[in-house]
């Protein structure tokens, strides 16, 4: 690999941290002002809501500008969230300002992998930086959990600035005042990013013409016979993904009776396995027998229905690992083949903001689908049971779209996987 791409995993990593262990602070903020229940689960949706609004913009912005200054402007936005959450501002607004940063910084960091690496990489590239980012949501989990504990928090709170009143004065604005040192870490690392040779695509002032260029990208690859299949699957997978790192909080709660520093260390739990697994698919699988691994997706679904039957830490730890490793496995191999589709039809930040949109359109999907079910009375045993079972059956429906693929065009599809098969060499 080249040196520019470990400077990336760095300010990946950091800035990952940070948003994670942002959540759990905002979660617990949530539930210290005494704020429905409802609004813990909202808090995915609300930070997908910029990825989906500004989709075509930040696509354009990544491929306009040099991707080192965008992320570390995206990082910049991030910090005035954090300091909205601590000055007044709703949780869940704030929240979608630090959603807003995150929408700008992706295309950028993963746009900038298909201009550093050869397409022999991506896979491999994908498999770190996933399994990086899987570690520092763990990490960041786990951090978060403990910052708003009572030990943690009683040592923050007890830092006194001379003649100024910080207004921080409970442990979760404690927290969250410190992740925005982390961002700055991050954004350090930002502006260490190498400069790449891919020329960059001047941006239209025009937001129709955006929105138009957009939507034809996006059509594009949805209309790509294998890119509209790895989008499909990694949409829902990441829509699952993002949502299950806030609804194992009333899980915990609801099944084992836990605090949210205690259900911060199942939260870092269900991640472990997908770091593993990331890792272990970016270096068994290959671009060309992604679509193979479309029935692992229908288990994910089914596998969470067994959350309903679990009572103790014990069967607990070992089960949430296996979840976690069918996301891990599935996504890596069908990311890169995304990239490598998107790539060859668009610039490479037009088509992760493609991506980043029908995911978080995902997110914001089911997050506000589960959010509806526990507004109206729901439990969180039937609720996960009904989410469950609406995943498998997408997934399913992807399995059969793709064998209809195979048969209506398969001489496309044959083609297609070719260029895969040839590229990952």
């Amino acid at each position: 690999m080249k040196k520019g791409f470990y400077t990336i995993m760095s300010a990946q990593f950091f800035s990952s941290l940070a948003d994670n262990a942002l959540l759990v602070g905002a979660i617990e903020l949530l539930k210290s002002s005494g704020a429905p229940a409802w609004q813990v689960p909202a808090l995915a949706p609300m930070f997908a809501l910029f990825y989906v609004i500004l989709a075509p913009l930040v696509g354009a912005f990544a491929d306009a500008a040099p991707k080192g200054k965008v992320m570390f402007y995206s990082n910049s936005i991030k910090v005035l969230g954090c300091l909205m959450m601590l000055f007044g501002g709703h949780p869940l607004l704030a929240y979608a300002i630090v959603g807003l940063g995150a929408a700008a910084y992706s295309p950028a960091k993963y746009g900038i992998l298909t201009e550093l690496l050869p397409p022999s990489q991506l896979v491999k590239a994908n498999g770190w930086i996933e399994g990086l980012t899987v570690g520092s949501i763990i990490m960041g989990v786990l951090l978060g959990g403990q910052l708003v504990g009572p030990r943690l928090s009683h040592l923050l709170l007890g830092f006194d600035f001379p003649f100024v009143d910080t207004g921080v004065d409970t442990p979760p604005e404690a927290a969250i005042a410190s992740m925005i040192v982390l961002y700055i870490i991050a954004a350090l690392f930002n502006l260490r990013i190498p400069r790449t040779e891919a020329p960059l695509q001047p941006m239209s002032a025009n937001a129709l013409e955006l929105v138009r260029d957009f939507s034809q990208c996006n059509a594009k690859l949805w209309s790509d016979k294998l890119g509209q299949i790895s989008l499909a699957s990694t949409t829902l997978v990441w829509g699952v993904s993002g949502n299950m790192r806030v609804i194992v909080f009333p899980w915990a709660a609801a099944a084992l009776g836990y605090s949210t520093t205690q259900a911060s260390s199942l939260a870092g739990v269900v991640v472990i396995g997908t770091a593993v697994s990331a890792v272990v698919a970016s270096l068994m699988m290959r671009l060309d027998r992604a679509t193979n691994l479309i029935p692992l997706g229908i288990v994910m679904g089914l596998l969470m229905l067994g959350l309903n039957f679990i009572t103790n830490l014990y069967l607990a730890i070992p089960f949430l690992v296996l979840l976690g490793a069918t996301v891990g496995y599935l996504v890596v191999p069908m990311n890169a083949l995304l990239q490598h589709r998107g790539h060859n039809l668009m610039g490479a930040g037009r088509s992760i903001a493609v991506q980043n949109f029908n995911e978080q359109a995902c997110i914001l999907g089911l997050g506000a689908f589960y959010t509806a079910l526990t507004k109206f009375g729901m439990s969180a045993f039937g609720a996960i049971t009904i989410f469950g079972l609406v995943v498998a059956g997408c997934m399913w429906m992807i399995r059969r779209w793709h064998q209809s693929n195979c048969i209506k065009h398969r001489d496309e599809v044959e083609r297609l996987l070719a260029i895969a098969r040839t590229d990952q060499h």
